[in-house]
């Protein structure tokens, strides 16, 4: 590989001036950009700045981990400053874009500013898709983010705390069931992965409590879905539901939410259920920015070639979650589905094209095959697609890790968190409430602007 980068960086004369590259959003599509244009393109050839409103890279996928304790949230966060050492980091919000002037405004945490650009590259991601429900707005937690998954730990340690010391009066029971009950809605991966592993996670610190036992903290998943963990398949769904319900995991397939209160969640089912936990991981929508350039968009996600470009804009490109990328390797009419294998993938792709119009190589579409899915639900259990084969319990288990830590994108993060799964499976569980997170900061609404 280094040999055919080396090649293509010297194919080309260098230009006058190096050209200005922007990308928007240090997610997955983003970050592998940079990091394969840093290594196609020389400084005199191209400058490069990355806009974020983070200087990290978050691996999601290891979230559920960092709610249950298991990771420390510095381990899935990856800096851009020193992965990314030939990339000027901007922190902000990009608010607008005008194609015409080739300029953008990036709104800071102190200071609003306009940067040009000769090639962009939008990869803003996703945010929590959010539903015009009573309540949800207010009450839910998601889990997309740091501050979200820190959040939810500590508010169901605080929730178990509160309850332990209730006095057993008729309003003490009634207080009790509400902070004992956990609701989460979706029963894709982050809904699933969440209920799973904070269950078990729980039975391995009940000794915390003096009067609380693991039985007594009801789970709920919901999701208007017919099944669980659509995307691994039928029979992997299976698999999971049976896992979730032999732990006494109440599922609720083909029921959403009608409403929800600080106390309770009312189903549309009619069913309404007391509790003070509200986790909302139904599904992912486009960053807010891609509703604001005013560009063709295909369920919210903007419209791109083959090749990642956007029609009638030399010179821009777009890719991840915000992008509504032909899938050439599966079904051309409809889009790459919101993975961060595609993504990683995606921004690869896009740095070679984006090269290859500074004569460094040659543009082609993007196409790549699933490598397939995996889902770790907590202890031994797990279920795993690896290149369409289906796989449960421990082997599963072990091939999630195992892609989790390939797909790493640093050597030092694979160590730390394989350092971190080695220590929680011969030491105690950390249950330190650091209270860390103010509510308001990890709702769903406060998250959107991320």
């Amino acid at each position: 590989m280094r040999r055919f980068e080396q090649r293509f960086r010297t194919s080309a004369p260098l230009p006058l001036a190096p050209s200005k590259i922007v990308v928007v959003g240090g997610g997955f599509g983003g970050f592998y950009a940079l990091r394969t244009l840093q290594k196609l393109l020389e400084s005199e050839r191209a400058s490069l700045t990355l806009v974020a409103p983070n200087d990290y890279l978050l691996y999601s996928p290891l979230l559920p981990e960092v709610a249950t304790g298991v990771l420390d949230p510095r381990d899935i966060a990856v800096s851009l400053r020193q992965t990314l050492r030939r990339t000027r980091t901007v922190l902000g919000h990009v608010t607008s874009v005008d194609f015409g002037e080739r300029k953008l405004r990036v709104e800071g945490r102190e200071s609003a500013t306009e940067m040009d650009w000769d090639k962009l590259i939008l990869a803003p991601g996703s945010v929590t898709r959010q539903f015009d429900i009573p309540g949800v707005a207010e009450n839910a937690h998601g889990l997309k983010t740091l501050s979200e998954a820190t959040f939810i730990r500590n508010h169901v340690l605080a929730q178990l705390d509160a309850a332990d010391s209730l006095p057993d009066t008729s309003a003490g029971r009634a207080e009790r069931v509400e902070r004992l009950t956990v609701v989460a809605v979706g029963a894709g991966y982050t809904g699933t992965e969440f209920v799973a592993q904070m269950q078990n996670w729980l039975k391995g610190i009940a000794t915390r409590w003096a009067s609380i036992d693991p039985d007594d903290v009801r789970w709920l998943l919901v999701d208007v879905a017919p099944a669980v963990l659509p995307e691994l398949g039928e029979q992997l769904g299976k698999e999971a539901l049976g896992v979730l319900k032999e732990r006494g995991v109440e599922v609720r397939l083909e029921v959403s939410v009608e409403s929800a209160t600080a106390t309770s969640v009312t189903l549309t089912d009619g069913t309404v259920v007391p509790a003070r936990t509200l986790v909302w991981g139904a599904g992912v929508a486009p960053s807010p920015l891609i509703a604001k350039l005013g560009l063709p968009t295909e369920k919210g996600r903007l419209v791109v070639a083959p090749d990642l470009s956007v029609p009638g804009h030399p010179g821009v490109w777009a890719i991840g979650d915000a992008a509504a990328v032909p899938n050439l390797a599966a079904d051309p009419s409809t889009p790459t589905p919101p993975t961060a294998q595609h993504a990683q993938r995606q921004g690869v792709r896009v740095a070679r094209n984006l090269a290859a119009s500074l004569g460094v190589g040659e543009a082609k579409p993007y196409v790549h095959k699933d490598l397939g899915l995996v889902a770790d639900l907590g202890g031994f259990d797990g279920v795993a697609k690896p290149l369409g084969v289906p796989l449960k319990g421990p082997v599963a288990k072990f091939v999630a890790r195992g892609y989790h830590l390939y797909a790493l994108p640093t050597a030092a993060a694979r160590v730390r968190v394989a350092t971190d799964w080695l220590y929680s499976s011969i030491l105690p569980t950390r249950v330190v409430n650091l209270d860390q997170v103010r509510s308001e900061d990890a709702l769903i609404a406060k998250a959107q602007g991320a």
